[in-house]
């Protein structure tokens, strides 16, 4: 019996869709649990196609959510309906499916920690505010390293767990036992300069930073002289959150949402406080693709066998959006591992331990 299985199909109805991916999941007997993602022209099937597959298969347990884009093996595919699966058998007792949770408070384990997860792979409806709060508990109340995606939809913001199709919040599955993993994750972003204590601000508007005007040094790190007009200077320019006591290359990103160069604010896309830190990074396909190349060298070597499988989850502004080439990360994954079974899909933000990561890809390995 193999381990894990992969199937993709492209094109069609729905019901062609299922019946596809039914037709290809041929090393998937014996499964228990199955991973899917389909693309935005999918999103409102995503509860037939699961309904099918759980006849065709047998596989009772499955989560997933819709992106613009999904990963199968070496190849992305962004237009058109299309639909990824990845399935696997695990001990009886070795993960816990998680129902949708849509506040902070809800994230406490019901049993009471009874069951002892290692890793949690989990999807999240982006509509919720709460989002980055439900993650940030999830992870600390059950003690898991959490790996997912928010949905990216021009439609519905469907999730599955287990036996229904849900949205608003965040859901997934936890994983335990024996299980054997390897996380990396890639920034899209690079630094155009250090990271700055926050000196005054309310919430997401930045008046002071290292006692200067944030707007001055702003201008500063990304090079705008002064009384020039700063829109095209900033174009694709992002305020970067260095996380505590991680290295250099861990940061959140977040768009800067407005600037008043007369009275020197800079605002964020995050609530903020004084004594935070805060740096500029630009996003550009030159350090994305370093930054790609360093996380897959890096994770080859903490590795000592092939990995069997992975989950890879990659922001929607990547993909053919930032390096243009066709499937670009997916084959270089690929170049870097071999012709091993990964799914995944391109989302509204990526998950990685606590924390909802933007313009990155985490990619899971299953050892």
């Amino acid at each position: 019996m193999t381990e894990f299985a992969l199937a993709e199909a492209v094109g069609g109805t729905p019901r062609v869709i299922a019946r596809t991916l039914a037709d290809r999941l041929t090393d998937a007997h014996g499964h228990n649990l199955g991973f899917i993602y389909v693309t935005s022209l999918l999103a409102n099937d995503l509860a037939s196609v699961v309904a099918s597959l759980k006849v065709s298969t047998g596989i009772e347990d499955w989560v997933g959510t819709a992106g613009h884009g999904v990963c199968a093996g070496g190849v992305e595919h962004w237009d058109g309906p299309a639909a990824v699966v990845l399935t696997c058998r695990l001990a009886e007792g070795s993960y816990r499916l998680l129902p949708s949770i849509t506040d902070a408070e809800a994230a406490a384990d019901p049993a009471g920690g009874l069951f002892a997860a290692g890793l949690g792979v989990v999807h999240a409806d982006p509509r919720n505010g709460a989002v980055m709060d439900i993650v940030a508990a999830l992870s600390r109340e059950r003690g898991a390293y959490l790996v997912g995606g928010l949905t990216s939809s021009d439609g519905t913001y469907p999730q599955v767990a287990g036996t229904t199709v849900i949205d608003g919040g965040v859901s997934g599955i936890l994983l335990g036992g024996r299980l054997s993993v390897a996380v990396g994750l890639t920034q899209g972003c690079t630094p155009i300069g250090p990271a700055h204590e926050i000196t005054r601000c309310e919430g997401q508007i930045i008046a002071g930073l290292d006692r200067q005007r944030a707007y001055d040094v702003m201008c500063e790190d990304v090079g705008i002289a002064e009384g020039a007009d700063p829109r095209p200077w900033l174009t694709n320019v992002h305020a970067a959150l260095p996380v505590a006591g991680s290295n250099e290359a861990d940061y959140v990103v977040r768009h800067l949402i407005g600037i008043d160069p007369r009275q020197g604010l800079v605002a964020v896309a995050e609530n903020l406080q004084v004594g935070d830190r805060v740096m500029f990074v630009r996003r550009d396909q030159e350090s994305a693709e370093k930054d790609l190349v360093r996380m897959l060298s890096g994770l080859k070597g903490r590795l000592t066998k092939t990995p069997k499988a992975g989950l890879y989850f990659s922001c929607v502004a990547r993909g053919p959006n930032l390096f243009g080439g066709e499937s670009h990360e997916m084959r270089a994954i690929r170049e870097t591992f071999g012709d091993i079974p990964i799914a995944g899909f391109f989302g509204n933000g990526e998950i990685s331990n606590d924390r909802v990561y933007g313009y990155t890809g985490v990619l899971t390995l299953f050892t």
